[in-house]
């Protein structure tokens, strides 16, 4: 990680927010709200005032990046429009800039906007395909999360029973063949934490974060939630009502009516490993022993051996 990124990034977050006056970037004090909002390895992001500035991770492909920018700026009531048409360059890093938004409040489950994060991917799903956009990221990311699991924590008691529900899923959902199914228009990463508010009264939520966005198929984006419904981690309502949204909203990735998890299933399980393969290769790295959610997330894996994922021709 280069050393100066944040500071760079801050500066240029100042710029770009005062774009219109010299007050910060001349060195004069400045007043406004300023924060690192991330720092990790693959991400780093700063705001300033109401500009966000995002260094996306290195490798990322700055031309693939454009076009995901692209689709945010056409569809300003579902993604958040970004404030720069495209990307720029800094540290060999590519830069965005975007609006600051209000986040979902964890500390307030009960008042979590299930139906209209449901009510965005259906709109989602359903916006034209754009020409020349890259294959969303989902089964990727669950990959690369299970490779890391396989080649930093073998030995770890939980690794076996992972590796081996990783192994029953069909190729598609490890990322090694194309998707069952027409693509669409995919966010390709989504949870709760993709979504912000702008400031001001009656603001609405817009999917934020266009890093995993492109074309494949939309059953990924409901399958965190239908995963943490199925390990117990979501309440039963919140699933009902975020299904019932997405299904009223005329969503594409599962049937109008009857059974949801004849296209939810494989999805949800690949995710679920996804989950429980960051969580042990954190655990080991940190040296400390999983926790009582994370512990549920290995034993949901264990299940799955006794109820191999159905194909696709089922």
């Amino acid at each position: 990680m280069t050393p100066d990124l944040p500071s760079a990034l801050t500066a240029r977050a100042a710029r770009a927010a005062h774009a219109s006056g010299a007050a910060c970037a001349s060195g004069a004090a400045c007043a406004c709200v300023a924060a690192t909002l991330a720092h990790r390895e693959d991400t780093t992001v700063v705001r300033h005032a109401a500009t966000v500035a995002k260094a996306h991770a290195p490798g990322t492909d700055p031309a693939e990046l454009a076009l995901r920018v692209a689709v945010a700026a056409g569809l300003p009531g579902v993604l958040l429009p970004p404030l720069a048409p495209t990307p720029v360059e800094l540290h060999g890093r590519p830069v965005t800039y975007w609006p600051y938004g209000t986040p979902v409040d964890p500390g307030e489950p009960d008042a979590a906007p299930w139906e209209e994060a449901a009510t965005l991917l259906a709109r989602l799903h359903l916006a034209p395909l754009p020409a020349g956009l890259p294959p969303m990221r989902g089964p990727g990311k669950a990959a690369r999360a299970v490779a890391l699991l396989r080649d930093t924590a073998p030995r770890h008691p939980a690794a076996a029973p992972l590796l081996d529900a990783w192994a029953e899923l069909p190729p598609w959902a490890r990322g090694e063949a194309a998707a069952p199914g027409p693509a669409r228009l995919c966010h390709g990463d989504f949870h709760l934490g993709q979504l912000i508010r702008r400031a001001g009264s009656g603001s609405p939520w817009l999917l934020i974060d266009v890093d995993d966005l492109g074309s494949g198929t939309p059953v990924w984006d409901l399958a965190r939630p239908a995963a943490w419904y199925a390990c117990g981690m979501l309440d039963p309502d919140a699933w009902y009502r975020f299904l019932t949204a997405y299904r009223a909203a005329g969503g594409p990735a599962v049937p109008a009516d009857g059974d949801p998890w004849t296209v939810l299933d494989v999805p949800a399980r690949a995710l679920t490993v996804q989950t429980a393969a960051r969580a042990v290769t954190k655990a080991v790295a940190a040296g400390w022993a999983l926790d009582e959610v994370e512990e549920s997330l290995v034993d949901a894996c264990a299940r799955m051996r006794s109820a191999p994922a159905p194909s696709p021709a089922d």
